[in-house]
């Protein structure tokens, strides 16, 4: 089982997206990326009460869109999800930057071909700058998505 609910960018964005959210953990990719675990405590310290959920998303907070927009001033940001077992599953993604959203959402549902541009988190992944190079499958694989099976995964565990 594969499962990733987080927000991707370069260091100083996802800071900017943090702020001063104590439960906000952020760790490294390659090629000079970031992931920001979306656990259950940072999914409830940054939910916006009566805001509008973002659609298409099953663990993005509601008004979180309006935090990636803000953030996305500082560098391009993707919002991420992928939910796999045994080579079946799900993936959606989104990118903001300079304020709007430059690509996405992205979707592609169990049983679905990928695009020939590639998975929805692949793509977004290149509006970030990734690339995928000779010796990785997809630019997923080339920042190193695949190195934790859950989204939990990514956090320190204390020693």
């Amino acid at each position: 089982m594969y499962c990733l609910q987080a927000a991707i960018a370069a260091e100083p964005v996802l800071r900017a997206l943090a702020g001063s959210v104590e439960e906000a953990r952020i760790v490294p990719l390659g090629q000079r990326l970031f992931l920001l675990p979306m656990t259950d405590e940072f999914f409830d310290a940054v939910t916006v009460a009566g805001a509008a959920e973002l659609a298409g998303f099953w663990k993005a907070p509601a008004g979180f869109d309006r935090a990636l927009a803000a953030c996305s001033a500082n560098g391009p940001v993707a919002y991420a999800e992928a939910e796999f077992f045994g080579g079946a599953g799900m993936q959606s993604a989104q990118v903001w930057d300079g304020g709007k959203v430059i690509l996405g959402p992205l979707h592609l549902g169990e049983g679905e071909p990928s695009a020939a541009a590639g998975s929805p988190i692949s793509q977004a992944l290149r509006h970030l700058g990734a690339v995928r190079g000779d010796h990785h499958f997809d630019e997923f694989d080339a920042v190193g998505l695949g190195r934790h099976r859950d989204t939990r995964d990514w956090l320190p565990h204390p020693g």
